[in-house]
């Protein structure tokens, strides 16, 4: 018997597919439709307000409390600077950055923008969102967070 390969390689175009919806439930759809009207909302659970908000806390599996609205500020507690490509959410190089809302416990991944100033961006600054000027409750409504001088 022979184990020779072939070595001509077949191809094929194909496509992945995730053929189903999900709603979103009461907590996070207030969430989205929160940042459609420029509004953040949290979730109370036991260790403290969550925002992003989920309907169940994720250290003990509870349905979560009630929705908290909160200011759409925090502070940066890790980030990384990125060149900017097609698609990206600024047009100029930026940072990744897990962002603490304020009065919060977790974080939430967002853009920074420093105006592609990299020397401007540190952890522990301060930032604010900044929305788009047309909203459809999604999280690509805060086009980015950017310092508060």
């Amino acid at each position: 018997m022979s184990s020779e390969v072939n070595s001509t390689s077949l191809t094929a175009p194909y496509s992945i597919e995730f053929p189903f919806e999900r709603t979103v439930g009461p907590k996070i759809g207030m969430f989205l439709g929160g940042l459609r009207d420029a509004r953040m909302f949290g979730v109370r659970t036991p260790s403290g307000v969550l925002c992003p908000p989920l309907e169940f806390d994720p250290q003990t599996g509870a349905e979560t409390g009630e929705l908290v609205e909160l200011q759409p500020a925090g502070t940066v507690i890790a980030w990384t600077w990125v060149h900017s490509r097609p698609g990206d959410p600024l047009p100029h190089d930026f940072a990744w950055a897990l962002i603490s809302i304020d009065a919060t416990v977790g974080s939430l991944l967002h853009a920074v923008d420093t105006g592609a100033d990299a020397a401007r961006m540190h952890t522990g600054m301060q930032v604010r969102a900044r929305w788009r000027a047309e909203r459809t409750g999604t999280l690509r409504d805060i086009e980015c967070f950017e310092g508060v001088s």
